[in-house]
Formats: structure tokens, sequence, C-alpha cells
């Protein structure tokens, strides 16, 4: 199969993507891990038919994915040159992110240095278990000479190694290949002893295989039961969606890392993902199932659904979305439902998961400073991004993640009410339809335009998205959640509340760690991040049991001294106790209520078929 490097391909900063000479050389790559017990990797890549100009080799400083900035280059050294013969080049450097060679003779190959010792969805890992390769993390590029295939050799430094990747395989399995360097920067690729799982999907143009690389230290019989299960949850979308990707290749393939070394994560790519977790599938209880949900989606909705302002997707800056309460807010609503529809969760699990993200949305005390779409703008600065100084995000910050899923919910809530036979589910295939299957880039105009055709109701459409996207409004999400038996409540009502506070106590004193949220009894007595609680009422707090015995002796009203010490001084002030806002979603039935005939049946219809039983 011919791939297809449309919309939904990593598209690459303009100087990348200069139209190259016919007949150009491929781009060859040598990848080997001698050194891989101190998490070094040493790298070569050869550019043929480079003209006479000097060759600027550049590192990433952004990831397909990822949002905010990542300088890779800091982890590259011992970078040289040579040209056709072997002979040395001269290098220069005039930023912390390229190389200059110049005096080549057509041919330039530059070799260099990498350590790698992080396992995510961004960054890479080498290490004597395995070799964990994001690209942009950990191949540089020639600057102008991008449009060419590539080639790249392996050298695992394990003769069990095998190699999990989207890359075209060729003859040869330490070699494969990419069309052009923008598949190549999205092909994340593992070397490890994993165990591999297989199924195939099937449509009327033909069928796929979905592969599952896991790299894990649990059992055969593990492997295959989350192989079932991710199996399960595949189906649930392939069926709601109504349509499967055009993989390239013919694969789709899960890149699982589970193992204690590695940090947790999920990203999506065009034909793959890569999951990673600390813990085991055992140990988690097969919990990462629902990364797994979340990233598979991603197949539709963000690698060929996808935001006009991804694109081209420039490795040199950050590149931001107003989208992302759709592109990966929706994904998170979809996420635990599919998971849900597939059987592999019940209405319990599903429910407790609604409760934490209603919760934080809900009360989350930025919602009045900045809508979804603005939160979107912010993933420069959130999404893996690093800074040393202190934020106020708890206090100006919704996640794009939960408070897109909230406004599905409330869209699917309300188109279920509102309009026969018209979902949620109708209006992603509608926008799959317009835009993913072809891999037109939609902008938030898109948007609007396709929930208008789906529902008939170009009114209702406009007025949706000015209350909920362009501004920060919601519905009374109690109400449509009755249509379906379930009920909005507060899980702690009547308790007494200073409002939420992160503790944290070294045996001698109590610190507030988090930002005192905004409108709290706490904020409102001048406390905050780094002051520590001596006296709260009449006890002294020397421990987080301490508060909370404290606070569980007053009632929401009832007022009371804190005494705390700020950069240095002691103050007292009173304080008025709230109630705990902290909500949650319940069934009727577990709440002692009746749900009728209508209401199971609306339940049934959003849920499946188990959830109204």
């Amino acid at each position: 199969m011919s791939p297809k490097l449309l919309a939904s391909a990593v598209f690459l900063a303009p100087a990348l993507a200069a139209a190259q000479p016919a007949g150009s050389a491929p781009v060859q790559y040598e990848a080997s891990f001698e050194n891989a017990a101190h998490h070094e990797a040493r790298i070569s890549v050869t550019y043929e038919d480079a003209g006479d100009a000097p060759v600027t080799f550049r590192m990433a400083r952004s990831s397909p994915g990822r949002y905010a900035i990542h300088e890779f280059a800091k982890n590259v050294y011992d970078f040289s040159a040579t040209d056709s013969a072997g002979n040395a080049l001269t290098v220069s450097r005039e930023d912390p992110y390229s190389w200059t060679v110049s005096g080549h003779d057509g041919t330039v190959t530059a070799t260099y240095t990498l350590y790698a010792d992080r396992a995510d969805g961004t960054y890479s890992q080498v290490d004597t278990t395995h070799a964990h390769l994001n690209m942009p993390s950990a191949f540089l590029w020639a600057e102008g000479l991008g449009e060419r295939p590539v080639e790249i050799t392996f050298n695992p430094a394990d003769p069990d190694w095998k190699i999990a990747t989207q890359l075209e395989p060729t003859g040869d399995p330490n070699v494969f290949r990419a069309p052009d360097f923008q598949y190549f920067m999205d092909s994340p690729t593992e070397l490890s002893d994993f165990d591999l799982r297989e199924w195939t999907v099937e449509e009327e143009a033909g069928s796929y295989t979905i592969r599952l690389a896991l790299h894990h230290d649990g059992t055969a019989e593990d492997a295959d039961e989350y192989a079932a299960m991710a199996q399960n949850v595949t189906e649930a979308q392939i069926e709601m969606w109504g349509d499967i990707p055009d993989f390239d290749y013919g694969t789709y393939t899960f890149i699982a890392c589970y193992l204690p070394h590695v940090n947790g994560d999920g990203m999506e790519h065009r034909n793959s993902t890569i999951l990673t977790s600390a813990n085991g599938l055992y140990k988690a209880e097969f919990g990462q199932l629902g990364t797994l949900s979340h990233e598979f989606i991603h197949a539709w909705n963000v690698e060929r659904l996808r935001p006009a302002e991804l694109e081209p997707f420039d490795f040199t800056k950050a590149n931001p979305t107003p989208s992302l309460w759709f592109a990966e807010g929706f994904t998170s609503y979809y996420a635990p439902l599919f998971t849900l529809r597939a059987g592999e969760t019940d209405l319990d699990e599903y429910l407790e998961d609604l409760s934490g993200t209603l919760d934080y949305v809900l009360n989350g005390r930025g919602r009045d400073l900045a809508s979804p779409q603005d939160m979107s703008l912010r993933a420069p600065f959130v999404d893996a991004a690093t800074a040393i100084d202190p934020t106020n995000y708890s206090n100006t910050f919704v996640s794009y993640y939960p408070y897109g899923a909230v406004i599905g919910l409330t869209l699917d809530l309300t188109l279920r009410e509102r309009f026969d036979d018209v979902t949620l589910d109708d209006y992603m295939r509608r926008m799959w339809e317009t835009h993913g299957r072809a891999e037109t880039p939609y902008t938030p105009a898109d948007l609007e335009a396709g929930l208008a055709e789906v529902t008939g109701d170009a009114a209702f459409a406009e007025a949706f998205f000015d209350q909920y996207v362009e501004e920060s409004g919601l519905p009374d999400l109690g109400e449509l959640l009755e249509q379906a038996g379930l009920m909005l409540r507060k899980a702690n009502e009547g308790d007494a509340s200073l409002g939420p506070v992160t503790l944290k106590t070294d045996g001698k004193a109590v610190e507030i760690a988090s930002n005192a949220a905004r409108n709290s009894a706490l904020y409102a007595a001048g406390l905050d991040r780094g002051d520590e609680v001596l006296r709260l009422g009449r006890l002294t707090i020397d421990s987080e049991s301490d508060w909370e015995d404290a606070v569980s002796r007053f009632e929401p009203g009832d007022t009371a001294e804190i005494v705390f010490v700020k950069r240095g001084r002691e103050r007292t002030e009173t304080v008025t106790f709230g109630e705990d806002q902290t909500l949650e979603v319940v069934a009727f039935e577990d709440a002692d209520r009746d749900p009728s005939r209508a209401q199971k049946r609306f339940r049934r219809a959003w849920l499946g078929e188990d959830t109204a039983e």
C-alpha cells in the first residue's frame, strides 16, 4: 500500500520542505548502542547530492503530538563530519541547535553521540533493556534536504532485541524506510525483547493488522489478556467511526513499554502510538487500557481529522492551536466511554472517572478567566513544558483535556435530548466524512459548520459554540445527566472545608504546598503556598491528620483562628468555613432512587447495553 502523506503526516518547517533534485539519493541513518549501559547511542546520517554549499544540521525543538518547546540538542555531543572519502570536515556553530559543515564534496556524513535516559512519548531512552526512540529527540537533519526518502539501519545492542515501528520494513530485519523525512520523524521505534500480539481488522477495501509490541516484565498470560482487551476496545472504536483509517503499509502498532524505569505517557502517531507506564499490567490491574483507548482514537481525531494550525508542523518552535478542546478533549471524553461500551469497565468505574472530570472542571478556578479555545492556546506552557519559576495555574488554568471532555459530554447529552437520532457519534462521523477521510485540515469555523450540518440547526450550532467554546459557560450538567438516571451531587454534603489544599510535612512543621484556591477561606485569610500552619482553632497542627481532625470539628459557616508563619513572621487570622464542594456522579440505583424506563433507555443508548440493568 502506498503511504498517504497528506494532512496527518508530520509537517516540517519551510526550511525542511525545499524541493529536492530529481533522483536525489536517500538519506542514510545508522544507529548503534554499544554503550547502552551508560545511556548512549552513536548515530550517523549521510546526505549525498548535497550540492556545494555548507550543510547545516539541526536538532528539533518540538515533537509531534506535543505543543511545548523541548531542547533536544542539549543531549547531543561529540559531533563530527566527513566527506565521501572519510576526510574530516570543518564544523562551526552559530546557535545551540545546529552544526554547519563546510568544505564537503557533495557528500556529508555527520556522526554524533546521543545521551538518552527518559522513556515516554517525547524523549528517548537507551539502556541494556531497550532502545526507546522518539525520532525528534534522537535524530538531526540537514536543512533544505528533508524531502528525500529515508533509510535507517539499527544495530541492536542485544541479539534478542526486535524492532517495533511504523516505518516500512525491508528484507533486512534491521533496516527500515520512510518515504520522506516527515514520515520518519513521526515514527517512534522500540528495540527490545518485547512480546508481540497481533489481530486483523477487515473492511471492504482490505484488511489491516493491529500489533501490540509489549516490553514489560509480566507474563505471557498478561500479554494475552491485555491484547484481548485492546482488541475489544479498538473494535468498539471502529464500529462507532464506521471506517478504518488507511493505515500505511497495512499495519497499526501499539508500542507499549511498562517497566519501573520508564515514565508514564501516551503519544499518538500516524500509524502507531507510544504507551509507557512505570507499573506493570498486573500491578496496575490493566489500568493502562484507558490510555490505549485514548491514543487509538487519535488515529482518527488528530492524526487525520486534524487542526489546520498544526500544518505545517514546525520542529523549530511551539505549535499551538485553539482546537485542543476538540482534538484532545473530545478524545478524552470518548476514551473511557469506549472501554465501557467494549465491556472492559463497568458503570461504577465509568462514573468514578466521570466524577473526577466533572469535579475538576465545574470547580475549576480558571474557567472564569478563559474559554476552552483560550485554554487550548496555553498548551505550549503546560504540555510537558518545563519552567523553574512558580505559576498560578491551579487558579488560572483548566486543562483542555477534561475541559473538552465536559464539552463533549454536554454536547452528546444535549443532542440526545433535543434532536431525534442525532448524537455526538453522528457529529464525529460527519467531521470524519468531511475532513478526516480526505485529510482536509479543519478550522474552528469548520467544527461549528459540521455541527450545523449534522443537526440541521445552524442557530443551535452557533449558540453552542458561542456559549461553551468561545466563552466559558456550561449548562446545568445535573439536569442533562438526570436523563440517564444519573445524579450529580456533592460527595461530602454538609462537611466543612477551607478549600482544596495540599500539605507537606517534614515531621516538624506542616506547610501549604499548593497555591491557595481563589474564593476559598484560606485565600481570603491571606494564606498561600509556603506558609507554615501552626494552629487551627484549639488544635496544634503537626501533621496532615492533625489538619483533617481540626477541620472535621467545624460546620460550614463556623469561624476559627488560624495561626501560621508567612515569610518568617507569625500571623493570626480568622477563617470562615465553607462547605466541601467536591462533586460526584452516582446512578439513581445507588442513591435510593429508581430510574424510569425512559431513563434506562437513554442510559443504554448512550453508554451501552449492560449499563441500565
